[in-house]
């Protein structure tokens, strides 16, 4: 389905909710959705690692990094995300490589950039509920982004 989210809102205006205009585009797709997967990380990213190691069907990986300064994402975990049919990542947070993950046909979209990883030593949650950027974030739920901005519905959505 090819969308805008500006028409997606036009459309369903009291059905969504739409992100604080927080996040910038690293990936090299400029406009998806999907179902989400959430998962809270602190500033170890193995657990994201393993779950874009995972078959995505589609699916974006939304992930609350606390938006600590520190890359989550970067070459290496957006290549797991292309290889295994994840659709796109986006993190309360901030990613690396951006000059490599540009051209890797998959949604990204953070914070901003920061050339440092995080460190491996905290445990992560996933499918729990997340909120950030003025809205709350479910498992299960769908995701629109595009260059306009991103927005969250309970259901998938269909151009009128």
């Amino acid at each position: 389905m090819k969308f805008q989210t500006a028409d997606l809102c036009d459309a369903y205006r009291d059905r969504l909710q739409v992100a604080a205009p927080v996040f910038r585009s690293y990936g090299g797709v400029d406009a998806c959705y999907g179902k989400i997967t959430t998962i809270k990380l602190d500033t170890d990213n193995s657990a994201l690692a393993a779950l874009l190691k995972s078959e995505g069907n589609g699916r974006i990986a939304v992930v609350d990094a606390d938006a600590k300064y520190c890359a989550v994402v970067g070459d290496t975990l957006m290549g797991f995300a292309l290889k295994n049919n994840w659709r796109a990542i986006v993190v309360n947070g901030y990613v690396r490589d951006t000059k490599y993950t540009k051209n890797i046909p998959v949604g990204l979209w953070a914070l901003g950039t920061c050339p440092k990883k995080g460190s491996r030593k905290a445990p992560a949650l996933s499918c729990t509920e997340l909120k950030f950027a003025n809205i709350i974030f479910k498992e299960g739920e769908y995701l629109y982004a595009d260059e306009d901005g991103i927005i969250t519905s309970k259901k998938e959505l269909s151009l009128p």
